[in-house]
């Protein structure tokens, strides 16, 4: 068995969601970049990945632990985020294309869509674990630690809270958000040690249909539609936030309008990884109601997590809500103009 600095079961420290960033002194800013956390172990040429829940990555990107066993370092412990960028933009669909049980479709895969590890944490550095010492300390380690290598980087920082909110601004499509750290806090395993804020944006959608509670005959959750420039409505979403004191009344509203096309473009199929064990029945409506919603990611043209309902749009009219409100809202530039402050 390798001899590695750090248990392979060490869990990373999390972050909890907030509003808005902290100010004042003693915090360090960081991208939230839309990828994979990741631990990564090294015992000379020994090399490990290890996601958030605790589960092996190695196997699944050979292309980053090549990069890893080139690292100066002999033994060492770090946290990081992998990613995978495309066209000028980092690819969250490129990364679960690697969780393929086949080894050689793994291989190709990494051939032709490399990964890159970003760095920003050091567990430890060889001669001793930093999980006690404060992150002042530990980004200092990391930074003395590193020296360039191809597929690895330092994920840059800034602790003016101003370049931060300049961050979560601009860079929508760059990345997933900004996390705050105290510089004087130790690595907390498993706990919710830092903040984070997501880039969080709004879209107005029709009701294409709804999906009753499990076990009872009231409404669960709205399943939301665009059209996009042929007239075609396209499943891209689902919001379960409906309080118990409208459900009656709603449900009774939705039932009206039942027997619509729902979708008639892409419509919502199985249970995605994201949906879990939620049912997949289904009861398409006319394309009368219009919602806004908050959301904070969108892949391959759908809101990648649930959403929340802001509020009903009775003054707008369904067809214009388009499947353009999803555009991106930051140029690949961004991306560069980030990771330009890494090495």
């Amino acid at each position: 068995m390798p001899d590695f600095p750090l248990l392979l079961d060490t869990a990373p420290m999390e972050a909890k969601l907030v509003e808005d960033l902290p100010s004042g002194d003693g915090w360090q800013f960081e991208p939230k970049w839309d990828g994979f956390r990741c631990l990564v172990f090294k015992a000379d040429k020994d090399v490990d990945l290890r996601a958030k829940s605790g589960k092996p990555l190695a196997r699944y990107f050979p292309d980053v632990v090549e990069h890893v066993r080139a690292m100066a370092g002999k033994r060492f412990v770090l946290d990081g985020e992998l990613i995978i960028v495309q066209h000028g933009e980092v690819s969250f669909e490129a990364l679960q294309l690697r969780l393929h049980p086949a080894a050689s479709r793994v291989a190709k895969l990494a051939r032709e869509t490399a990964a890159q590890l970003l760095l920003f944490d050091c567990l430890h550095n060889g001669r001793r674990s930093l999980l006690r010492a404060p992150l002042a300390e530990r980004r200092a380690a990391l930074d003395k630690l590193y020296r360039s290598t191809p597929g690895v980087r330092l994920s840059p920082f800034t602790r003016d809270v101003k370049v931060a909110r300049g961050w979560l601004k601009r860079a929508g499509r760059a990345m997933d958000g900004v996390v705050a750290k105290r510089l004087a806090v130790s690595y907390i395993q498993g706990e919710r040690a830092m903040l984070k804020v997501k880039r969080l944006r709004t879209a107005d959608c029709v009701v294409g249909g709804f999906r009753y509670l499990q076990g009872a005959r009231q409404v669960g959750s709205l399943l939301l539609v665009l059209y996009d420039d042929d007239g075609l409505l396209h499943h891209v979403g689902f919001t379960s936030t409906i309080s118990n004191a409208e459900r009656a009344a709603l449900t009774k509203r939705l039932e009206r309008l039942a027997g619509g096309p729902g979708f008639t473009g892409s419509a919502p199929g199985a249970p995605s990884r994201w949906s879990g064990a939620r049912s997949t029945e289904w009861t398409p409506l006319k394309p009368k109601l219009v919602v806004e919603v908050r959301y904070d990611h969108v892949s391959d043209g759908r809101f990648r997590h649930g959403t929340k309902l802001v509020r009903w749009r009775p003054d707008k009219a369904p067809r214009q809500c388009t499947m353009e409100q999803l555009a991106p809202p930051a140029p690949p530039a961004e991306l560069r103009a980030i990771l330009k402050a890494s090495r």
